[in-house]
């Protein structure tokens, strides 16, 4: 018998060539071969009849090759065809003409007179109903049979150099010879989804479709609950780590409050008061602020920063860009000079210091700064913090978990706040941030003028270039938002540089400046005053401006290429126009009719909620670039789908939870099996990343 944790190479019926091929996709262990999971799945009970008309839906048949040939046309390129009968074929059947180009390798396997089993889409071509480039597998004999037909067959994602039959026939060996008793079964005792052995062979050989969706359940439940501990005791030991109480009386807090020019929302003021009661305690404050473009996430910020300094501790602010930082710089200067903070910006370009006295006791008599605002350039440039108390990491996306590590692992441990404009599905939030709290702020300020957005074809620019001017002769400014600096021969994409000059002609005798990445710091800064000033009417730019940039008046945005960003993305450049009291216009120029595009953009034209649109973009792209597992240091989800698996995450989370809340040290005789989960993932330990 094989054990589940042993090495692949030391099974002797599997030949070094395989072995090769299959540490090339990281398989290395008989529970690697076993956790390979199918991609998808093909009913060979019985076989659909030959298509007779062309469909979107792939069939999978079985047939007999009665000719192949292989057909070249200008000069080097070839196709080789194999027509495919049906096995019981009747006077009505039609063959099916397989087809691929330029393959040569299939020329080699398929002859006359072999039963090959075919996936594909049916496209008529001429007459003749064709199969181009189907997935195919050529039955060999009989003993076979039982492995790879006559059953619901698994179908394995890609893997170099293995065919499907013998990734398979690998597979199917290894379970028959599996010693059961060396599988563990890692799930609480309350949750009854039978053993994972059992779940093994169902997933890869199902009995039926019934048996291998519950052994898929039992899979993604086990994933989703090995992640859930691992989560909870990061939080379990960021919670033993000692800090330090910032109580203040939160007379600045409240001296900056009165001086503003607008209430704040209820939201605004509950969040204000979680974060009052985290930065209160003893223990370090790990806090997500969650919240929509333009829902006022710096002003609880700046009351979280005050209350931080007025209990006698320096604050950092990091934001991910230039431009972020400094445009925090100069808002906290307008703000906070008035009030004795001294604060002090440090980026990659640009160090300043404002000189204001001390008007309380600080942590900073000896001349330091109180708040300190810049890039990552804070992690990096030798910046002493010489009591630091709190770090504010806005567009926490835009930093890898390792850089939140960084700043956070000094002692006392700081109070962290995390924000983030890109609203986060819960099924996001439970796992890349299940670490931290959550504050949601939910309601935008109520002098917000409503945003409109409208998709137009390149066709309809001179209508749009007219209402353009009628906003610009109204006193409003606008931008124009490209995705590339300069053309590209690649791509078939506008850019900003190249359109410049066309844009100054267009809005004669309007002021344009164009903006982005390669323009020099301190030109950047001044052709973003300019801006804000008015002295520009529309700022012709690449996502540089994605993020933070506040212009009121500022109430017309042009994306051309719209196609070309991704929903997430388009709705943070909304979210520059509509900040002050003007109705504002978004329109999105694209000639992309594909199906996905146009429903892509529709989301946006219909909603201006940050939370619709992230959930729409999440089931649209699917997990991968929200969720970053890599840089989030979460062990990998093989089976696991955060949209369709919600609920099992919700279930995992609190099975996870409700043993850690009674044994967080996993010390019982029934919890010391989990403890694998959390320090054996791939032999590292996790304790150390935060």
């Amino acid at each position: 018998m094989i054990q589940y944790s042993q090495a692949l190479s030391e099974l002797e019926w599997i030949p070094q060539p395989q072995l090769t091929a299959l540490r090339r996709l990281e398989i290395e262990t008989v529970e690697d071969l076993l956790t390979h999971y199918p991609r998808r799945y093909e009913d060979r009970t019985q076989f659909a009849d030959f298509p007779r008309e062309e469909s979107d839906t792939p069939v999978c048949v079985c047939g007999e090759v009665v000719k192949t040939r292989l057909v070249r046309f200008g000069g080097w390129k070839k196709i080789f065809e194999a027509t495919l009968e049906e096995s019981n074929a009747t006077a009505l059947s039609q063959p099916l003409v397989l087809r691929w180009f330029n393959l040569h390798y299939v020329q080699k396997m398929i002859a006359t007179g072999q039963r090959l089993v075919v996936f594909g889409k049916p496209r008529l071509r001429g007459k003749r109903l064709c199969l181009e480039h189907p997935e195919f597998e050529v039955i060999e004999n009989d003993d076979e049979m039982s492995v790879h037909f006559r059953r619901i067959t698994p179908i394995y994602p890609a893997t170099e150099g293995l065919s499907q039959r013998v990734f398979r026939g690998m597979i199917f060996q290894a379970l028959e010879n599996l010693a059961s008793d060396s599988v563990p079964t890692l799930l609480p005792k309350s949750v009854n989804l039978g053993t994972r052995e059992h779940a093994l062979h169902e997933i890869h050989f199902p009995t039926t479709t019934a048996q291998r969706d519950a052994a898929r359940e039992h899979l993604v439940f086990s994933e989703f609950f090995a992640m859930q501990l691992l989560i909870g005791s990061r939080r379990s030991a960021a919670v033993l780590r000692t800090g330090r109480a910032h109580a203040a009386r939160g007379e600045l807090m409240e001296k900056f409050l009165r001086g503003l020019p607008f209430d704040l929302t209820a939201a605004q003021e509950r969040v204000i008061g979680e974060l009052r009661r985290d930065l209160a305690s003893r223990h370090p404050m790990n806090r997500l602020l969650q919240g929509d473009v333009g829902s006022g996430k710096t002003v609880v910020a700046i009351a979280a920063i005050l209350l931080a300094v007025e209990s006698g501790s320096q604050a950092a602010l990091m934001a991910p860009t230039q431009i972020l930082a400094e445009q925090h710089y100069a808002v906290l200067c307008r703000w906070l000079e008035p009030l004795g903070v001294r604060l002090a910006l440090r980026t990659g370009a640009r160090q300043e210091e404002t000189g204001a006295l001390p008007l309380f006791h600080d942590a900073a008599q000896s001349g330091a700064a109180h708040v300190i605002i810049g890039t990552h350039a804070l992690l990096y440039e030798g910046v002493s913090f010489e009591n630091l108390g709190l770090a504010v990491i806005d567009e926490q996306h835009k930093f890898g978990v390792s850089q939140r590590a960084r700043l956070t692992a000094r002692e006392p441990a700081p109070d962290v706040l995390v924000m983030t404009a890109t609203p986060i599905p819960r099924t996001v939030t439970m796992t890349v941030y299940g670490d931290l709290d959550v504050s949601v702020i939910d309601e935008m300020p109520a002098d917000r003028g409503k945003i409109i957005t409208a998709v137009r074809e390149r066709a309809k620019l001179p209508e749009v270039l007219t209402f353009m001017r009628g906003e610009l002769e109204a006193g409003r400014q606008a931008y124009v938002v490209y995705p590339l600096i300069d053309e590209s021969e690649k791509l078939n994409a506008k850019a900003a540089a190249a359109e410049f000059e066309q844009w100054q002609e267009r809005l004669r005798p309007f002021r344009c400046e164009l903006l982005h990445g390669r323009i020099p710091a301190p030109e950047k800064q001044s052709i973003m005053e300019r801006f804000r000033r008015g002295e520009t009417s529309a700022l012709i730019s690449t996502t540089v401006i994605e993020v933070g940039v506040d212009v009121p008046n500022a109430t017309l945005m042009l994306i051309e290429n719209a196609e070309r960003f991704g929903l997430a993305q388009l709705h943070q450049l909304r979210g520059r126009i509509g900040r002050g009291s003007h109705k504002s216009y978004c329109i999105l120029l694209s000639d992309e009719k594909a199906a996905e595009t146009v429903a892509k953009l529709a989301v946006l034209e219909k909603t201006s909620d940050g939370f619709v649109v992230a959930e729409a973009d999440w089931e649209m792209r699917g997990p991968g670039d929200l969720l970053g597992t890599a840089q989030s240091g979460l062990p990998d989800l093989k089976l696991g789908n955060l949209v369709k698996d919600a609920d099992l995450m919700r279930q995992a989370r609190a099975a996870a939870t409700g043993i850690l809340a009674i044994d967080p040290g996993l010390e019982s005789r029934e919890n010391q099996r989990f403890r694998r989960l959390i320090v054996e993932q791939h032999g590292r330990t996790f304790s150390n990343v935060s």
